[in-house]
């Protein structure tokens, strides 16, 4: 139970590091460099969020196959492993940063759009995300290791640090006439050094020569076969957690999405909170979901999911009390006029996609990828269309009610995973039934 505790701990320091670190040095850059450079600098975060989530998409399979491999103590098998997720990460980095790399001029003449920022800025910050996009990449290689491990601490404290740094750095760029050039810059040479570290991290807790490039051909196809499943469902969900500011900013311009961005940034919380804090119970599940009985296996599900529940609810209501009143010292009164009904819808939005973290994790620790990928990139095709009419017919406001639609469609991963649940509860009953009258019929 303390290592569950503990990594519980982690995880939430882990998320809660960079937005309460935004919440405390967004109000000073802002004032500093002003609406049309914030608002670039807020694509370009997301630019590279977006990226670095679709090119570590096979981090869940990867984390899932080095618990069980762990728990069979097959050491070489693990360092297979490793290097073949490696070598993934690194392709699809790979392919991202170039994509983004020669699409950031045509991107660029929609952000700077209106009162936008220079359009030479804006390509060369795009750019500078497309290749942050891959070092992002091949970070979450040594971090997927280390939560394969239930350790959690080394990775996290990196991980905190490496905001830290960065955060402080911005804030020191913009006093000194900086601009989101400049703090992009300076973001990716700290994400460069933090990824060193953590593969360093990597070799002093786990005897594995993992940071040498291999290919294994066998084990790379059994990962892509068995992982593609959790990258589609990952893609999907990207559309919504990152890519509606992207979208705002094609049709809307930079300057435009600030108010958009700063609720979410107010109310993301909401659901990173609660994945974080809860991340444990993925690999914790995945080492154990074969030992478990149906009745051990169901308790602990809904253990979890009753927590989910008590996090979500505290904090929706936390923010939909106070949010206007924080958003107004935080950001300003004028920010806060622009977000008095953006915000509410966001908070919404949040929360229901919060309830569906331990849907997520015990589906994919019980090994329901393809399921819960086709029931993601399905409901997510469809709500894009609705995103986007929603976008050029309502502005922010539309992009507000699609993310409440967002939230409500990630609801739906308990369908399988309570059909799951009553499956195996009529295999149990029909063996006892087989084994009571086989007794019955014996001499």
């Amino acid at each position: 139970m303390r290592p569950n505790l503990s990594n519980a701990v982690y995880g939430v320091i882990d998320y809660v590091s960079y937005p309460a670190g935004m919440l405390l040095v967004a109000p000073a850059i802002l004032h500093r460099i002003g609406d049309a450079e914030y608002g670039l600098w807020m694509i370009a975060g997301s630019v590279v969020s977006a990226g670095g989530i679709i090119a570590s998409g096979f981090s869940d399979a990867g984390i899932q196959q080095i618990a069980k491999l762990r728990g069979g103590d097959t050491s070489q098998s693990m360092e297979v492993t490793i290097r073949s997720l490696l070598v993934t990460h690194l392709a699809l980095g790979s392919i991202l940063m170039l994509a983004m790399w020669f699409v950031a001029p045509i991107a660029a003449h929609r952000f700077v759009l209106g009162h936008g920022p220079s359009l030479s800025a804006c390509i060369a910050c795009l750019r500078m995300a497309s290749v942050a996009i891959l070092v992002r990449a091949v970070e979450t290689v040594p971090v997927c290791v280390q939560r394969a491990c239930e350790v959690y601490r080394g990775t996290v404290w990196i991980s905190v640090m490496t905001r830290a740094v960065t955060l402080a750095g911005a804030v020191v760029t913009a006093r000194m006439g900086g601009r989101s050039l400049e703090i992009m810059l300076l973001t990716l040479v700290v994400m460069c050094a933090g990824t060193v570290i953590q593969f360093l991290e990597l070799r002093h807790f786990l005897s594995l020569r993992c940071i040498r490039l291999q290919l294994h051909p066998q084990e790379l196809r059994r990962l892509l076969n068995f992982g593609i499943f959790p990258w589609l469902q990952t893609l999907g969900s990207v559309v919504f957690r990152q890519f509606d500011r992207i979208a705002a900013g094609l049709f809307l311009g930079a300057a435009t999405v600030v108010p958009y961005a700063m609720s979410i940034q107010l109310s993301e919380p909401l659901f990173g909170l609660t994945a974080s804090s809860l991340s444990f119970f993925f690999p914790y599940l995945a080492g154990r979901a074969e030992t478990l009985s149906h009745h051990q296996l169901r308790r602990t599900v809904f253990r979890a999911f009753f927590c989910n529940v008590a996090l979500v609810l505290s904090g929706t209501a936390l923010l939909l009390l106070f949010g206007s009143r924080l958003m107004r010292v935080w950001a300003g009164v004028a920010v806060e006029q622009s977000t008095h009904i953006i915000l509410p819808l966001v908070v919404l939005g949040s929360a229901l996609s919060g309830l569906s973290v331990v849907g997520v994790y015990a589906a994919q620790a019980l090994g329901m990828f393809r399921v819960i990928a086709c029931i993601s990139l399905v409901s997510r095709i469809a709500l894009l269309f609705v995103m986007l009419f929603l976008l050029r017919r309502y502005g922010l406001i539309g992009l507000s009610i699609a993310r409440v639609c967002y939230g409500a469609a990630a609801l739906l991963v308990y369908l399988p995973l309570l059909k799951s649940f009553k499956q195996q509860r009529t295999s149990t009953v029909d063996l006892l039934l087989d084994a009571e009258l086989q007794k019955g019929v014996q001499p």
